[in-house]
């Protein structure tokens, strides 16, 4: 009897210890094709997937492997604006769209806080510590560890069992923070299984379902190069991540007339050539462009999608227009409608207020081409010099047609005009004509009443400012 009484003892303290378990806690046998062991490659797949992408704020800090935390005031050209949220760097970027031959400038005003890769941080107070601290990021466009193509559905929950599989806890991750963290901890764990399905989503939006382990290793391996993670500092470039072919032919249909608003060429700029053209693309794929009684003929194609929509123009008698251009922007605000191509640092922008001919119906067009209307020049001053008196005698009448007449004396010269950006500018262009060849310019329009209007230019890269003052006879 005093050998049974040893093995009756453990039987009492096996039974003492099963009924002490929580309520909580069960035996569950994971399934071992879903453990997530540490390093391993699906375990390093998802890190690199949850890193902190610091692209989308390159136009602030130029380093594709930090972001600024938010909110940060910056100075853009002058205007002091504050981010609050990621459509803020469109805010920054429309800033700088607002002309194109000007230096642009962002000042930011520090102290700011930079996130990481791994979501920590730290305080940067002076455009050198930023510097120093992007150097450490990938140059432009170069591989690096993040994988932006692809991304989680959050929540994902994950269970952790001891060697015993016994369920301990089950884990709710919410961002990619969270499970950053969480990967980088999995080693302190026993055993660690996600519970699927989980769902991925796709750099085009779409999403998977994912039902094992094995499952989204492979889907993260197959689509991690699957897009252009835009890993570089030219903002300006992603404006047309959206366009079709079939947009560009709506707009082209919409809007039947359209004139050159940027032309530049090897660094030449020649839209003031082509005042007082009319585009018209046709469904057919020809272009038809009128110029007063001159009539031009041509072809346009274009194919491709997003950012990497081709456009061929081809137009013999106007070769500046001739080439292979990426269509960079579709951009539609009411009456106005414009298309900005490019081919390397070459510019071609054509804008349409969809239905009018020559200045255009609105409010400046209105007023220089109404009726018996004839203007003279009361003031011009070039970078601050008089020179009114060189129009003395001339008398300027616009045409609805998209001409000017200027008349001095016996004498008359025709020029080209037009009304662009929503009545916001003046082109003027009268050919080598001296000396109204000093009015040939792109004028911003100051103010404008039935009597006068005011314009003002201001030229790029630090130059003078010119003033012109019509006013009606």
């Amino acid at each position: 009897m005093k050998a049974i009484k040893p093995i009756f003892f453990l039987m009492i303290l096996t039974l003492l210890f099963s009924s002490c378990r929580s309520e909580d806690e069960e035996i569950i046998d994971p399934p071992v094709e879903n453990n997530l062991i540490a390093n391993s490659n699906i375990a390093n797949l998802m890190s690199r997937t949850s890193l902190n992408d610091g692209s989308a704020d390159n136009i602030i800090d130029s380093a594709n492997c930090l972001s600024v935390q938010l909110p940060v005031t910056v100075t853009v050209n002058g205007i002091e604006i504050t981010i609050n949220n990621e459509n803020g760097y469109q805010e920054i970027e429309d800033i700088i769209d607002l002309f194109d031959d000007d230096i642009d400038s962002i000042v930011i005003s520090y102290p700011i806080t930079v996130i990481l890769p791994d979501f920590s941080t730290v305080v940067i107070n002076s455009d050198t510590e930023l510097a120093n601290l992007a150097a450490t990021c990938n140059g432009e466009n170069e591989d690096d560890d993040d994988i932006e193509c692809i991304d989680f559905q959050y929540p994902i929950t994950a269970s952790i069992f001891n060697t015993n599989n016994e369920l301990i806890n089950t884990i709710t991750i919410n961002n990619d923070n969270e499970l950053h963290d969480f990967l980088e901890d999995i080693d302190q764990f026993d055993i660690v299984t996600l519970n699927f399905p989980i769902t991925v989503i796709l750099s085009d939006g779409t999403t998977l379902q994912i039902n094992d382990l094995q499952d989204l290793e492979n889907t993260i391996e197959s689509f991690e190069d699957s897009c252009d993670e835009d890993d570089d500092n030219d903002f300006d470039d992603d404006d047309c991540d959206s366009c079709t072919t079939d947009d560009l032919d709506s707009v082209f249909a919409d809007c039947s007339e359209w004139t050159v608003d940027k032309l530049e060429r090897n660094d030449n700029d020649l839209e003031d050539n082509y005042v007082g053209y009319v585009f018209g693309f046709n469904s057919d794929g020809t272009i038809s462009v009128t110029q007063g009684a001159n009539m031009f003929s041509g072809t346009w194609s274009a194919s491709g999608s997003g950012n990497n929509i081709t456009v061929t123009i081809d137009i013999p008698a106007l070769t500046d227009f001739n080439d292979t251009w990426n269509l960079h922007e579709i951009e539609q605000e009411p009456g106005d409608v414009d298309v900005d191509l490019r081919k390397g640092d070459d510019r071609l922008r054509f804008e349409s207020d969809c239905g009018s001919n020559g200045g255009g119906n609105d409010l400046l067009s209105d007023t220089l081409t109404a009726q018996n209307s004839v203007w003279i020049v009361s003031s011009y001053l070039d970078d601050g010099v008089d020179e009114t008196n060189d129009f003395n005698g001339y008398e300027f009448t616009f045409e609805s047609s998209g001409t000017v007449n200027a008349s001095n004396g016996g004498s008359t010269v025709m020029g080209n005009w037009a009304s662009q950006d929503n009545a916001t500018e003046l082109v003027l262009n009268f050919g080598a004509n001296i000396p109204l060849d000093e009015l040939n310019d792109d004028w911003d329009v100051v103010s404008i009443s039935d009597t006068q209007i005011e314009l003002v230019d201001v030229s790029g890269g630090g130059g003078g400012t010119d003033t012109l003052v019509l006013t009606k006879l």
